[in-house]
């Protein structure tokens, strides 16, 4: 589809995806800071933690979607409606609370969570589409130094993010006299998203499927969507309100998963499904994806529970704890760039997963091991290694599949595995901050116990914030429960690298156009 493109328009084109999947990186990060001011402006304390779980279920539930719509019509059209939904998502989002209750909506509050769930529902598309983009621009052997550049996207706007957010919503007002700086975290979106537009429209080629388009299976849509918005809510519910064995969370769950089994019967007899099932028997697809869903699940268990450790255990600043961070978004940009590099270069994937495996390993071991007293710079090191070890798990895993799936059933099998590592890491941030609530209900003062919150992926960021100089017998409370929270992580990690021993090592096709490899199961 792309062999009569000339370097310069894929380089152009794959600019403009580069720039579009920024733009849903760094919202997932710039909202965070916002968030103490946002939840003063628009009077919403009992539902902060929507703002960031309406997008993850958004978010999560149309990456599959996305991914058969890749396979049925123009990828460009699909690009550009992504980037739009978000737009208008990211406006409506600015403009929540400006004109007091609406009908339906209700509260500014209310009016952020729905306008959010619209912006996750282009934001899915920006992450899915970039990724089968790639796959149509670059063969597999040139793809991994393309891709690698995904993961130093992720990387930059995980360190730009929050300190975007908190500029903007400490000082945006200066630029903007009338307008609340938190708004500008939203509507700094829209002029890079107009930028994105311009060159997908103007340099993207159509990029067309290669079969004629068969009818949509809008009802496998439908269940899809009603059976994993349930399952990601239950999953995000603060569990020391809503515990697991309460009433909400197994209607949830119960609701969800049943309608999940009605979406898997129905996609195996559609002729059209939204999910090909039979890419289950492909050996790379299966393995691979099993490692992405742990792996998605080690990456938040860092990203979530380290600031934590900083505010409750060396009583660093809130601002101090996130720029911790800073070491392993850059170790995370720079593994995931000379890995793909290398993969280019001699042409074997699985050696750099494991090596990036074995280093996390490294790093996770010492995080867990790590007294109350441990130097601020210490931990810096430590998860620098960390993000040396994942930079190769962002392109290599998915470069791996498309290597491994035919061209027609590229869009799905992309977007399945950015699905897996999603869907990965909700659970796993669920599952990690039970761990931490029990331990600190075991180990924590009685005095104290109000602080032992349940750590989710909507609440981490607000919690650390939210943290006062802690006590010794706090610190050693916390100190215990996130080492425990490691200790766990560790487990993952050790999974992903098992199922990664079975990845089979698959020669790089050079062609977007040939079969590919029988694979001997």
């Amino acid at each position: 589809m792309t062999d009569a493109l000339t370097h310069r328009q894929k380089m152009l084109t794959f600019g403009g995806i580069l720039l579009a999947m920024f733009l849903g990186s760094l919202d997932q990060t710039i909202v965070s800071t916002a968030l103490p001011r946002i939840v003063a402006d628009l009077h919403g304390l009992d539902r902060f933690t929507w703002v960031a779980t309406a997008y993850l279920v958004a978010s999560t539930a149309l990456v599959p979607i996305y991914g058969k719509l890749a396979d049925m019509y123009s990828r460009r059209t699909i690009e550009v409606v992504a980037v739009s939904v978000f737009l208008l998502g990211s406006g409506l989002c600015g403009l929540a609370g400006e004109f007091g209750p609406l009908p339906v909506l209700g509260d500014g509050m209310n009016q952020l969570v729905v306008f959010r769930a619209v912006q996750g529902l282009g934001g899915a598309g920006l992450f899915a589409m970039a990724f089968i983009i790639i796959a149509d621009l670059f063969p597999p052997a040139e793809r991994g130094r393309y891709q690698g550049f995904t993961g130093a996207v992720f990387g930059v706007s995980s360190v730009l993010g929050p300190l975007l957010g908190g500029f903007l919503t400490d000082r945006g007002s200066n630029f903007l006299p009338g307008v609340a700086g938190w708004r500008l975290v939203f509507y700094v979106n829209l002029p890079l998203g107009l930028v994105a537009l311009w060159f997908i429209l103007s340099q993207m080629p159509p990029l067309r499927p290669r079969t004629a388009p068969k009818p949509f299976d809008f009802v496998s849509a439908l269940l899809l969507m009603v059976g994993l918005g349930p399952v990601v809510v239950a999953l995000q519910l603060n569990k020391a309100v809503y515990g697991w064995s309460s009433p909400l969370t197994l209607g949830l769950l119960g609701g969800g998963l049943a309608a999940l089994a009605l979406f898997v019967a129905r996609s195996l007899r559609h002729e059209n499904p939204i999910l090909n099932f039979g890419l289950f028997q492909n050996k790379v697809f299966r393995t691979a994806n099993a490692a992405l869903f742990l792996m998605g699940g080690a990456f938040l268990g860092v990203i979530i529970f380290e600031p934590l450790f900083m505010v409750n255990v060396l009583g660093e600043s809130a601002t101090r704890a996130g720029a911790s961070l800073i070491p392993l978004s850059l170790g995370v940009v720079t593994g995931s760039l000379l890995a793909g590099q290398m993969v280019s270069r001699f042409g074997h994937y699985k050696r750099w997963m494991l090596g990036g495996l074995a280093l996390l390993l490294g790093g996770l071991s010492l995080l867990a091991t790590m007294p109350p007293t441990v130097p601020y710079y210490r931990v810096l090191l430590y998860l620098g290694t960390c993000g040396l070890g994942l930079g190769p798990t962002m392109p290599l895993y998915t470069l791996a599949v498309q290597n491994a799936t035919a061209p027609q059933l590229m869009g799905q099998a992309t977007s399945a595995s950015q699905f897996f590592r999603q869907i990965g890491g909700a659970i796993a941030a669920s599952v990690l901050g039970a761990v931490l609530t029990l331990t600190l209900a075991q180990n924590m003062p009685a005095a104290a116990a109000p602080v032992a919150h349940q750590a989710t992926l909507a609440e981490g960021p607000a919690l650390a914030a939210a943290s006062t100089r802690p006590t010794p017998a706090v610190r050693a409370a916390f100190s215990k429960a996130i080492s425990r929270v490691y200790l766990f992580n560790i487990f993952l990690v050790v999974g992903g690298l098992v199922m990664t021993l079975f990845i089979p090592e698959l020669p790089l096709r050079k062609s977007n156009d040939g079969p590919p490899v029988k694979i001997a199961e």
